[in-house]
């Protein structure tokens, strides 16, 4: 008999509060653990595995380019980031892109944009636009940037230049912004998912595009968990009908590989000049294949499309599992990017998911359960998460209702 292997890291910093697995491989959108116990995964790396795990025409494609060439640094060309820059900007309708790494360096880069937009123009200190609930990242521009306290506090004086707003109020907005001079950008997420899957309405988002553009203003969104196709289309801000100026992707675009990009057009396009901004590793030939291969895929496999479909059931599908329970506040979401609010927090059912349920999901805002799955999800695999959700949460609520 094997002996039972504890999950540990007592070299690791203590960063994050972990759940007590260590898992060790992946077929689909099923995980194992060192243990050999079988988890469904409604998580994908929190939005990143867009191919689900060991995907049989994806790995074979990395497999090929680690025997070819990993790294050659950004001195010169390399030209898988034409050919991952070129499918990016056909689906954005935008310009061009810059490669990097992860989602916080894609959005430090779209706030140096617009800072340098400003200050080409005359502004001396250049202010943009900010949300309520915002989550754009940890590095000190990006978490000022973010709406949470819990982000922001304990690291000092933060930084200037962040004009804060509440959610889908365009008046609010306007009041905000009128007679300042020093305004030169809008950044937002179309749906904020550390902030509790909170989406912006498309008419605000049109609202919004048009008030930037008769202001001049940069309108920037922050795409990195709700774009490459997780709510149905390439970028979720297209089911609006608009296009940003500068645009961040990260997390699914490499199917688990690092690459953060930012996309830019128009007027945003040519403010970064050599000895602007640079990374040593970002856009390296192997991140740029998992981008291509990425996109290949779901475009051959129609997963936009199953975003959707499996979505929408899976969400009508959450929807009527919880019908009159008490304490379910709401069940809301696109495609395949879901959160199901509670009235209390409940941050212990992600430990419980696991080794009750053998389930993979996080907790946003406290009290908002998070499905971000592979778009490779099955009706039949949603319906397998409703069935190990369900339960779970309504024991969980019926304790805490017996404790009161």
């Amino acid at each position: 008999m094997t002996a039972f292997v504890e999950a540990a890291s007592p070299h690791v910093m203590n960063t994050y509060g972990r759940v007590p697995i260590a898992l060790d491989r992946g077929q689909g959108v099923r995980v194992w653990d060192v243990n050999g116990k079988e988890y469904l995964d409604g998580l994908a790396g929190i939005a990143v595995n867009t191919l689900g795990h060991n995907h049989p025409r994806f790995v074979p494609a990395l497999q090929e380019q680690l025997a070819r060439l990993i790294h050659t640094s950004n001195y010169y060309h390399v030209p898988g980031q034409e050919e991952l820059a070129r499918l990016l900007v056909e689906r954005a309708k935008m310009d061009n892109v810059f490669f990097c790494n992860t989602g916080l360096e894609a959005n430090e880069a779209a706030i140096k944009i617009a800072r340098k937009y400003g200050v080409d123009k005359g502004v001396e200190k250049p202010v943009i636009v900010v949300y309520e609930h915002a989550f754009h990242g940890r590095s000190i521009a990006t978490m000022t940037a973010t709406g949470n306290p819990k982000v922001r506090d304990g690291f000092g004086p933060l930084l200037d230049g962040f004009l804060r707003v509440p959610v889908n109020d365009i008046d609010a907005l306007k009041k905000a912004t009128a007679g300042n001079p020093d305004v030169v950008a809008v950044m937002m997420e179309p749906i904020q998912g550390e902030g509790g899957l909170h989406p912006m309405r498309a008419e605000y988002m049109r609202q919004v595009r048009e008030l930037c553009d008769a202001n001049e203003w940069l309108m920037i969104l922050d795409e990195v968990q709700a774009g490459m196709g997780r709510t149905g289309k390439w970028f979720a801000h297209q089911w609006a009908g608009i296009v940003p100026d500068v645009m961040s992707l990260a997390k699914g675009l490499g199917s688990g590989v690092p690459i953060g990009a930012v996309l830019a057009r128009g007027k945003a396009s040519g403010v970064l000049q050599p000895g602007n901004h640079g990374t040593t590793f970002g856009g390296n030939p192997l991140a740029m294949r998992a981008g291509v291969e990425t996109i290949r895929i779901m475009d051959e496999d129609r997963l936009l499309q199953n975003a959707a479909d499996v979505g929408a059931h899976l969400k009508e599908a959450l929807k009527a599992a919880f019908a009159g329970e008490k304490g379910v506040l709401d069940v809301r979401g696109q495609g395949l990017m879901i959160g199901v609010e509670l009235d209390r927090p409940c941050g212990a059912l992600i430990t419980r998911g696991a080794e009750e349920a053998g389930l993979l999901f996080s907790v946003t805002a406290d009290s908002v359960i998070r499905l971000v799955p592979a778009l490779i999800l099955s009706r039949a695999e949603a319906d397998e998460i409703v069935a190990r959700l369900a339960p779970l949460v309504k024991k969980f609520l019926a304790e805490g209702a017996t404790k009161q």
